[in-house]
């Protein structure tokens, strides 16, 4: 048989972890909360976003999603040429950076000069280095520290956030 005791000790138990889970919920999904606080030159409305982004672009550049590894055709190009953010069209990286790093995510080891600006990502339970364009304040990927020579970093970028140039001949 249950006593009161047993049944308050329950419901205070069961209050707790609710509390408990909300407050960790910041560090399961990532929010919009840390770049909605920073004014950017390029800002925009949710639905201005929408008309201009397809939906895949959208959730990674707005609401910091992740593609699928291996779905960006961009991982495997070997053209000569400029990355640019698919939101706002700044220039973030140079093909003369790129590399293969066999994550299935097109990866760099240096973005332009004043291209990118970097935040702490605590979501997921882990705490990474996140990588936002720096005049729209769109999520790009991350960046780690298991890169190549010279700078040891892998910017690590989801290919829908990005948009490649070729460089033009002639």
């Amino acid at each position: 048989m249950y006593s009161r005791r047993d049944f308050s000790k329950l419901g205070l138990a069961l209050a707790g972890g609710a509390i408990g889970l909300k407050g960790a919920s910041e560090f399961v999904h990532p929010t919009q909360a840390k770049a909605g606080t920073k004014t950017f030159e390029v800002t925009k409305t949710d639905a201005e976003w929408k008309k201009i982004l397809t939906p895949e672009q959208y959730y990674v550049l707005r609401k910091q999603g992740t593609e699928s590894p291996g779905s960006s055709p961009l991982d495997a190009n070997d053209a000569t040429g400029t990355y640019l953010c698919a939101g706002c069209a700044l220039a973030l990286f140079s093909s003369e950076t790129k590399f293969h790093s066999g994550t299935g995510w097109p990866s760099f080891w240096k973005p332009l000069d004043n291209a990118v600006s970097t935040e702490q990502d605590n979501s997921y339970l882990m705490t990474r280095t996140e990588v936002h364009c720096r005049r729209c304040g769109g999520h790009l990927g991350h960046v780690f520290d298991d890169g190549p020579k010279p700078t040891g970093l892998r910017y690590c970028m989801n290919g829908v956030a990005l948009k490649f140039v070729p460089k033009a001949t002639g």
